[in-house]
């Protein structure tokens, strides 16, 4: 890459000539850009292509980026060669895309479920979402977490602040330098640094597992963007959570930023795919239903897990409510989008209302009732079939067949008036002894400071709490334990069994192994 030195390019080429380098990374536009590597790799011979994030080849994929396109062209230089696409966030429609791009020929697909069974998804208004995000935080001070954000700016102010709120917290974005990123994210791998607030240029290849949870303060542009970042939680496979704070205001920001210059057909894909994460905030059904229903994988109606599953909704009689925007779509013409109606009902004073519409008889006929109420009670509408959105990039409102009844008076219609949680959503880990496992951790981080590498390389949080959990009293007990292979058995085994048989014999305990199902209860999902 450009990162490498005229020299250190030679010595790689050279490598890769003698046989010595068996795997070369590679961006595309180094591949097949002006000086081509082509001709090279076909004299030196490739066994097999490899394309990581293969979604980006795709119009149709979240992130777009046009130079993969480069990689249509590899079937007609490397005819005879195998291809491999990966990727962990494509819908049906960028799969099928993935295919045609790279010409593969009848290639085998291996598609592995999208649900992440201990990632308890939750959204929340954005109001006052700082000190909401506080009141969070002292709830886990002990775990680590990834804070995102849609701007650079934010990333710093929201570090800040929480730094001054005694948090352990550093930003990380693409306007930091090279040496103060590879800092910030050290020592976040490190444990030395409990929160990341970070941009989207955070995550990449980040593999930590012990990631507690994942908030977004902003909006993600999309449902791709927003499963791979909640993805980042809980790879150890242990409970973790991932709060968004959502408001529709958002949603016309970034619909704004979905404007592909020159290409209509790619904006409208964007519009649709924002429009689509916004409907899951919205809707009063299983997060996790929504979720995997995008990606073309069935679930039941209910995870029991999520925070609509976990919540009671009091609903409210809101016929005059509907009454009132039906009416305002009506008098509207059903020729404007939902933010301008709501505009009208509110009596806003903006000048993008238009003369004609201040003298209607629903202007300001819904003052009293908020935006976001007024964003909400809509969808409320939307998703019981009295109205619609039609028509890309922009959809305007629009009656239904059933719209007539309501205005009239014959049907009567309930809206959601407020959403009481069952239970907080703080996760939790299953039952262990909560001091040995703090002892476990202390000693973890020793050996990982002593070998300069982060803690979960040396053992995973999933590995730690399965000893506080069963307790083993010797070797042939430990190598049961998941993440004690023969070679760490053998370098860190009496360490830790020792701190084990300590914290036994102060508290009159012994082992639990017999009550061990499998040696893989708490295994990370593959």
């Amino acid at each position: 890459n450009s990162s490498l030195s005229p020299e250190e390019q030679d010595r790689v080429l050279a490598s890769l000539a003698r046989g010595k380098t068996k795997l070369l990374y590679i961006a595309p536009e180094r591949l097949f850009g002006a000086s081509s590597l082509v001709p090279f790799l076909q004299e030196v011979g490739v066994s097999l292509f490899a394309i990581d994030e293969a979604h980006c080849i795709s119009a149709w994929g979240h992130d777009f980026r046009p130079e993969y396109r480069f990689l249509s062209d590899l079937k007609k230089f490397f005819s005879g060669t195998p291809t491999v696409a990966l990727t962990a966030t494509a819908d049906d429609l960028t799969s099928k895309d993935i295919v045609e791009r790279l010409a593969l020929r009848s290639p085998l697909f291996f598609k592995s479920s999208f649900d992440r069974p201990n990632i308890h998804y939750a959204v929340e208004p954005k109001v006052k979402s700082f000190e909401r995000l506080v009141r969070y935080l002292t709830e886990r001070k002990n775990d680590a977490g990834i804070v995102y954000t849609l701007s650079r700016k934010s990333a710093d102010s929201v570090a800040r602040r929480l730094t001054e709120a005694g948090f352990s917290a550093l930003s990380y974005h693409a306007g930091l330098d090279a040496a103060m990123r590879e800092k910030h994210q050290s020592r976040f791998l490190r444990d030395q640094t409990k929160i990341i607030v970070a941009t989207i240029a955070f995550g990449m290849g980040i593999n930590k597992p012990n990631v507690r949870f994942v908030v977004h303060m902003d909006l993600p542009k999309n449902i791709e963007s927003y499963y791979q970042e909640t993805g980042r939680a809980g790879r150890d496979g242990l409970p973790s959570e991932a709060l968004l704070f959502y408001s529709p205001m958002d949603v016309q920001k970034l619909a704004r930023f979905a404007q592909v210059e020159g290409n209509e057909e790619q904006s409208i894909v964007m519009l649709r795919k924002l429009k689509q994460l916004a409907d899951l905030c919205e809707a009063n059904v299983c997060r996790r239903h929504l979720l995997l229903r995008y990606f073309g994988e069935t679930f039941p109606e209910t995870c029991g897990h999520c925070d609509v599953c976990l919540s009671e909704r009091t609903t409210v009689d809101g016929t005059l409510i509907a009454q009132k925007l039906l009416s305002a779509v009506f008098r509207l013409r059903e020729r404007f989008g939902l933010g301008y109606t709501i505009d009208v009902l509110r009596g806003s004073k903006s000048e993008k209302i238009r003369p004609e519409h201040q003298a209607l008889k629903t202007f300001g006929a819904g003052a009293d009732i908020s935006r976001d109420a007024w964003f909400r009670y809509a969808k409320d509408l939307i998703a019981l079939g009295f109205l619609k959105q039609v028509g890309e990039p922009y959809p305007t409102l629009s009656l239904t067949e059933k719209s007539g009844a309501v205005l009239r008076g014959e049907t009567r219609v309930m809206l959601t008036e407020s959403v009481k949680t069952r239970k907080e959503s703080k996760a939790e880990i299953p039952p262990h002894e909560t001091m040995l496992f703090d002892r476990l951790k202390t000693l973890r981080t020793k050996y990982a400071q002593k070998e300069n590498v982060p803690p979960y390389i040396i053992f995973s949080d999933a590995t730690l709490l399965e000893l506080a959990t069963f307790l083993p009293s010797d070797i042939s007990e430990l190598t049961r334990i998941s993440g004690f292979g023969e070679v760490k058995t053998r370098r860190y085994g009496k360490a830790f069994l020792g701190v084990v048989s300590e914290y036994c014999q102060e508290h009159a305990l012994s082992s639990k192994m017999s009550e061990k199902l499998s040696t893989r209860r708490y295994r990370r999902r593959e």
